[in-house]
């Protein structure tokens, strides 16, 4: 029998890969997709030429804790089990603190941090009255040594890192593991659109001097979430050519 695998933000340029990895390693995922973006999900569903064992779209506003804690149980019911949790859904909204709007303060926190309880906490009991399962949670660089413009999205971040080893000591009597792939500068679209002038700057201050691939990240993740990964867990796992160490 697959092993089921729900990830948010999965049609994005890591999410994209994380999707086709676990799909090639014979994993069925449900994937979300924001409310209201039906079209586009089953546009990105088509060109990946998944079919419907493979892959199934979700309609989920991970920013809505009610939706959430409504619609999750129902999709557990329906499909007996949930073994992987992949929070990767994430936005930013870069600037100044001294100039941050409210609005884009919360749209950050509540995007890359809080769905991570809206997401994980309707699922997770389960997980242990089975005895199994993993959460891997896509963090980022920028939430280990923060980033100049980027206070909502570096707190949002590095608060995801407390979040899965607090939530680690909860799960591992029980066989559930939580970590976190904390992704340097990765090739996605909307990084490939910069400017190559400001590409190249990146790529200098990284010792390996590339963008990670998103096949890299998803590789990560895919270990995590493996049984080779069952001893690991409340970890970080930095994919970022040495941009950061710690």
């Amino acid at each position: 029998m697959k092993k089921l695998a729900l990830i948010t933000g999965s049609k994005g340029g890591i999410g994209s890969a994380i999707t086709e990895k676990l799909v090639s390693q014979g994993y069925r995922v449900i994937a979300t997709y924001f409310t209201g973006n039906l079209q586009c999900a089953e546009e990105w569903f088509e060109e990946k030429k998944f079919d419907s064992d493979q892959v199934r779209l979700f309609e989920l506003d991970v920013t809505n804790t009610a939706e959430c804690a409504e619609r999750l149980p129902k999709l557990l019911e329906e499909e007996g089990t949930i073994d992987v949790i992949i929070n990767n859904a994430g936005i930013t909204r870069d600037g100044l603190f001294k100039k941050m709007a409210a609005d884009n303060w919360h749209a950050v926190i509540d995007t890359n941090l809080n769905s991570l309880f809206n997401v994980t906490q309707p699922l997770f009991a389960a997980m242990c009255e089975k005895g199994g399962g993993r959460v891997v949670n896509i963090s980022s660089v920028n939430g280990l040594k923060g980033q100049f413009g980027q206070t909502n999205y570096a707190a949002a971040k590095a608060g995801m890192i407390g979040f899965t080893k607090s939530l680690a000591f909860e799960g591992a009597r029980y066989g559930v593991t939580a970590n976190v792939v904390a992704p340097g500068y990765t090739a996605t679209p909307m990084v490939e659109a910069m400017r190559d002038e400001v590409l190249e700057s990146i790529k200098s201050e990284i010792p390996m001097k590339r963008l990670a691939r998103p096949e890299e990240i998803a590789d990560a993740v895919a270990y995590l979430a493996s049984d080779a990964g069952a001893y690991i867990t409340g970890e970080t796992l930095s994919v970022n050519g040495g941009l950061y160490m710690n």
